[in-house]
């Protein structure tokens, strides 16, 4: 009977069955794990940058401030970026990076270089996981801005790929690293909360100005581009990644399956004509991306999440993170908050959730915190992630996030959307460790 429904549901909808299985496969591993698994220490670590527009021209100043680094090599389709990026370098090391620029390919030659040991992508969302599989199979260790990848395809080339080579790839997430989630990690961890049971995270930012922005937006208007031909949750990780790690999904957990629903997308075309006017190109375009997306996720272990994403509408800023433990309950969106037994009906003062996030502030934030401050990069989170990441590199020492992470929360992209095409249907959610995820502890409270 379930395969009957299952075949009815296919042939109802004949172009998600042809784009993307219902039910995806776990195919044979083709190398050895990399759960677990450190690299030869490199003393510094040469890094190529490809992609130099907000974020990449961000990450040429924090690495330069980082502790074991050298940026050797800086690439865009567009000159007068790299030239940006160069004269950066050279104010701040008196070093001269080689440069690439004016070609889709030009990025292949950077990752070919001898001098360079990670490649750092900042790219469109489509650029990354063919960045990051050559510079990998080039011999080079990948990070990747947020998502990875937007297929579960692309989502197996990184895990397949990490494994045959033995590069790390990781994704770049940085809210794993801002200040309050990392407290409740180490809460979490103290048991403070108890077991934890439910979670919540969002990416709710009104980007509405920046995708219509022609000149200083995403070029070449790539997240508008996305916004035509998709929906579901393209930009799921701010708000799961620090959920995930400290609920221990890939590690003694993980995802089973999801349900994914969508509003219709009233807001992208509303905003068209309001500042284009209704007989503009951007009003008469036909959006696909609803305003708001509602992903709900089962664990193996019984546990749930749930995450949003709205990039549309009129509304502050959140990725809400919540966790919720059999003993208490911590939120930082709208308000940061804190609930403990035997009082946990009611939050602590402002006075009392200071002093427990001064107990229980992070290793990291410890060590650099007031570093992270300095040089910025969202209020320091990005200089402690990348800080980090350069430590674990120059040690030889597992990374925080792997490449399953990597994997992992990057398919909830195309698992949303086949979700909510398919009235939320739910789907399963791949093993992207194939049942390493059993005999693998959680990330504990690492420091440098």
């Amino acid at each position: 009977m379930a395969g009957a429904a299952m075949a009815g549901l296919l042939g109802a909808m004949p172009e998600i069955a042809a784009a993307s299985p219902l039910i995806p496969m776990v195919p044979a591993r083709r190398g050895k794990t990399m759960m677990g698994v450190g690299a030869e220490p490199i003393e510094t670590v040469r890094v190529g940058i490809i992609g130099l527009g907000m974020r990449g021209q961000e990450a040429v100043r924090r690495l330069l401030q980082v502790e074991g680094t050298r940026v050797t090599a800086v690439c865009d389709l567009l000159s007068e970026r790299v030239n940006e990026a160069v004269r950066t370098v050279r104010s701040m090391r008196n070093e001269e990076p080689a440069s690439y620029a004016g070609h889709e390919e030009a990025w292949l030659e950077l990752c070919r270089r001898d001098d360079v040991d990670l490649v750092y992508i900042c790219t469109p969302w489509k650029w990354h996981t063919p960045m990051a599989v050559y510079a990998m199979k080039q011999g080079k260790h990948s990070a990747i801005e947020v998502p990875a990848a937007t297929t579960i395809e692309e989502c197996w080339e990184l895990v397949d790929t990490s494994e045959e080579t033995r590069r790390h790839c990781t994704m770049l997430e940085n809210c794993c690293y801002d200040f309050f989630e990392l407290s409740t990690l180490v809460m979490a961890r103290k048991g403070l909360l108890g077991e934890i049971v439910h979670a919540e995270g969002a990416y709710i930012h009104d980007l509405r100005f920046l995708k219509f922005d022609e000149k200083n937006g995403y070029y070449p208007m790539w997240r508008l581009e996305w916004s035509k031909y998709h929906t579901g949750n393209p930009y799921p990780t701010h708000g799961l990644g620090p959920v995930a790690q400290i609920m221990g999904i890939n590690q003694g957990d993980r995802m089973e399956y999801l349900t994914s629903m969508s509003t219709q997308p009233f807001g992208m075309s509303l905003y068209a004509r309001e500042k284009f006017g209704a007989q503009s190109d951007y009003a008469k375009q036909n959006y696909r991306l609803g305003d708001m997306n509602t992903t709900l996720i089962r664990t193996a272990n019984g546990k749930t999440i749930l995450i949003q994403h709205d990039t549309t509408s009129p509304r502050p800023y959140s990725r809400i993170h919540l966790i919720s433990g059999t003993r208490g309950i911590a939120q930082k969106w709208p308000v940061e908050g804190l609930a403990f037994e035997p009082n946990a009906h009611e939050w602590l003062s402002k006075e009392e959730m200071e002093r427990v996030l001064k107990e229980n502030q992070h290793p990291l934030v410890d060590k650099i915190g007031e570093k992270a401050k300095k040089v910025g990069g969202h209020g320091g989170m990005d200089f402690i992630m990348d800080y980090r990441l350069i430590y674990c590199l120059r040690n030889g020492l597992p990374l925080d996030q792997t490449v399953y992470d990597a994997a992992t929360w990057s398919a909830i992209v195309e698992l949303s959307e086949i979700s909510v095409k398919n009235n939320s249907q739910p789907v399963p959610v791949p093993d992207f460790t194939r049942g390493v995820w059993e005999k693998t502890p959680p990330l504990g409270i690492v420091t440098i």
